[in-house]
């Protein structure tokens, strides 16, 4: 028998951070040291009140189907939060709870995009972005953020990417994988640009909670009516919380489009998990106490890897102000030969370091820019001090 795939298939790519992860798990099952810088997943426990909420919830039976686009309980947590923490006043027939914000993400898309319809997307940006907006047939236009700016998007940058094609922008803020945050009064002029031009904005606001160096996050809906009746608002609880495996994301916006999305989610998936949503309203309306620790961990984990990485001769980074991610620019290193061959790219620079170092990190070609790699500091700080250890041996020994 021939299978013939679609061409959405055959065009399709794997998420590379998750293909980085299995290579990462195979090698330590296989008994191998490695450190790994792959997976943007927080290495701290999931809250002992949250754990409780869903125990709670097998125990009381809660383990049904609920209403595809959530559980009513849970949408009204969220619209708690929207406007405690964003100043944010939503309706919960504006909110959707989806299987994590990467399936909201793909609700919107194929509610808003078809074939012809452009999305800028600012770079570098999550791997996920380009292919989701690829296979609902439509374009990602990509709009480069310069590493000596520290990767800030502008409205100059943006401008010149509109079209009459041009549908939303997409934003991401703080960014995964730079760790940079939109400058406030950007923000307002990203705003009034898309208000001026009649597009839709796509916040991901996915890392919104960890911020640094007295940086706060500020939504783009947030800045005036005009730009939130535009604005579909992205949001987990996987990254503030430590819980990227329980897979509950959401999405708060118009009305017409939230509902639009239910309808995809009722005939793809039916509802997220019963008893992690139960789970998410433990964690939105609870304590926060676990929140701050992790914020002060990661931040001191941060610091300590910008340090080591700037006392590499030849790696440059920009200080992220957000996230847990850093993107240093390896490229001085490019042309040097290990092993017989020379490294050109990002992709051989970590199978380089993989293989000769055993760490694990993500080529930057994945997130739009070829001169980085991308390192996720959510791994103690014994594994970080260890994994720059070996980075720094390695690249040692590129320069002889």
């Amino acid at each position: 028998m021939t299978i013939n795939l679609s061409s959405r298939a055959r065009n399709a790519s794997p998420s590379a951070t998750l293909a980085i992860a299995a290579i990462a798990k195979q090698m330590k099952a296989e008994g191998i040291d490695v450190v790994d810088f792959g997976l943007g997943e927080p290495d701290f426990e999931t809250p002992a009140h949250v754990k409780e909420a869903a125990i709670a919830a097998i125990r009381d039976g809660f383990t049904r189907y609920t209403a595809a686009a959530g559980i009513d309980e849970l949408k009204q947590a969220i619209t708690t939060k929207l406007k405690r923490d964003n100043g944010l006043s939503y309706r919960p027939a504006e909110v959707i709870v989806s299987c994590g914000s990467k399936h909201s993400l793909f609700n919107i898309a194929e509610v808003l995009f078809e074939s012809g319809d452009e999305v800028i997307v600012p770079a570098p940006y999550w791997v996920t972005y380009t292919e989701q907006i690829r296979l609902v047939d439509a374009r990602p236009v990509i709009v480069q953020t310069r590493e000596e700016d520290g990767f800030h998007l502008t409205r100059e940058a943006l401008e010149p990417a509109i079209t009459p094609k041009t549908k939303a922008i997409l934003l991401n803020s703080p960014c995964n994988p730079t760790g940079a945050m939109v400058p406030l009064e950007q923000l307002r002029a990203i705003a009034a640009l898309a208000v001026e031009r009649d597009l839709l904005v796509i916040s991901d606001e996915a890392y919104e909670s960890l911020t640094y160096d007295g940086h706060a996050h500020t939504s783009i809906a947030s800045l005036g009516e005009e730009i939130k009746s535009r604005t579909i608002l992205v949001n987990s609880v996987s990254k503030a919380y430590a819980m990227t495996g329980w897979r509950i994301g959401y999405a708060a916006g118009p009305a017409e489009i939230i509902k639009a999305m239910g309808t995809i989610q009722s005939q793809v998936t039916s509802n997220p998990t019963s008893i992690a949503q139960k789970a998410a309203v433990a964690a939105i309306l609870g304590p926060h106490d676990d929140l701050r620790a992790m914020v002060i961990e990661f931040d001191r984990r941060r610091k300590y890897l910008i340090d080591r990485l700037h006392a590499i001769p030849g790696i440059t980074c920009t200080n992220p102000e957000g996230a847990f991610y850093l993107f240093p620019n390896v490229s001085s290193f490019y042309g040097a030969v290990a092993n017989g061959r020379p490294i050109r790219n990002s992709a051989e620079m970590a199978t380089y370091l993989l293989q000769t170092a055993r760490v694990v990190l993500v080529p930057g070609s994945e997130f739009g820019s070829d001169a980085h790699l991308r390192l996720s500091y959510a791994t103690p700080i014994e594994s970080i001090s260890k994994g720059v250890e070996r980075i720094e041996r390695a690249l040692d020994v590129l320069r002889r």
